[in-house]
């Protein structure tokens, strides 16, 4: 195997001490935010995290990290169940050649050269495991992994909804093992390592990384750089583009509603088209509360966290 031990299960234990490890590294999970595949975090947050900005994000109040994690050792003993395959646990491991790359593998698998990466996810999320198919962030997961052990396969299995089961192979793809090496050892050696800002991205992480980067606080306006203007053009074009097609879904919908008249429902070949009642939603008027008996407004009232919003 081309990666060695540097943190045994029973280390991994002090919860401190492996988050600290991980930001010498690189991980599996964290080869999809390098590589702008992953909705949870951008690699502006990441980056903020690897060089010790910011404290990397605790998960242990995250009710569904909690619940992903704690029916680990489960999905693996099913897996075993139906594959025969046995397997075993394995503590934190580092890349030879290369120390930055980091592997926590789940579970090894005896006399084979592979690992097995276990998951769970919500009943919602199925339709992502169908036949072949599978979250990019979890392939890209284990091609680091055997990226950084050197292993021929991976093999990937995953409680949905708490009571379907299903277990896949990922062979190891070298074209694209590849492309993520030079994603990963830029962003460690050039982003990381000499401190290169790398670009923001339209996420919801990278925006509230920014604000909490930058809570605002000077209220002197200043001259921009001149690049800010290409930015403008391209933000005003996006936003008209962005109004033509609302407006332009809202045309053919109601098109829609002109065939179906008093209908709730019609077919366009096989796809179901439904326009149907709801019921009105119940709103609360806190303006004539506030006005009325303001003493009860004033102790029921909640103050939001203040948030900074760019208007351009």
């Amino acid at each position: 195997m081309d990666a060695e031990l540097i943190m045994t299960v029973k280390e991994m234990e002090d919860r401190n001490a492996w988050l600290k490890m991980r930001t010498q590294g690189i991980g599996g999970s964290d080869a999809s935010i390098i590589a702008g595949m992953n909705r949870w975090k951008s690699p502006f947050q990441l980056w903020q995290e690897k060089t010790g900005q910011v404290e990397p994000e605790e998960l242990d109040d995250n009710e569904y990290i909690y619940w992903g994690r704690v029916p680990e050792q489960a999905v693996a003993d099913r897996f075993t169940e139906l594959t025969g395959k046995q397997v075993h646990k394995q503590g934190m491991l580092q890349n030879k050649s290369y120390p930055w790359m980091l592997a926590n593998v789940d579970r090894m698998v005896v006399g084979e050269n592979a690992g097995l990466e276990c998951k769970t996810t919500n009943s919602f999320s199925g339709k992502q495991w169908d036949g072949d198919n599978l979250p990019d962030a979890y392939y890209l997961q284990c091609q680091h992994y055997m990226m950084a052990t050197g292993l021929e396969k991976w093999y990937i299995a995953c409680l949905i909804g708490g009571n379907h089961f299903v277990w896949k192979t990922i062979e190891r793809n070298e074209a694209d093992i590849q492309a993520l090496f030079k994603l990963e050892q830029k962003f460690w050696e050039i982003n990381v390592q000499q401190g290169v800002m790398p670009d923001v991205d339209g996420t919801d992480s990278c925006t509230q990384a920014l604000r909490d980067r930058f809570p605002g606080c000077n209220a002197t306006a200043i001259d921009l750089p001149s690049e800010s203007e290409q930015i403008l053009k391209e933000l005003d074009t996006y936003k008209e583009s962005k109004k033509q097609s609302e407006t332009k879904i809202k045309e053919l919908q109601n098109k829609l509603c002109l065939m179906l008249g008093d209908h709730e429902a019609g077919y366009c070949g096989d796809r179901l088209i439904t326009w149907k009642l709801q019921k009105g939603r119940t709103t609360f008027d806190s303006k004539k509360l506030k006005e009325e008996i303001p003493d009860i407004f004033a102790k029921y009232s909640k103050v939001g966290k203040p948030t900074r919003v760019l208007r351009t």
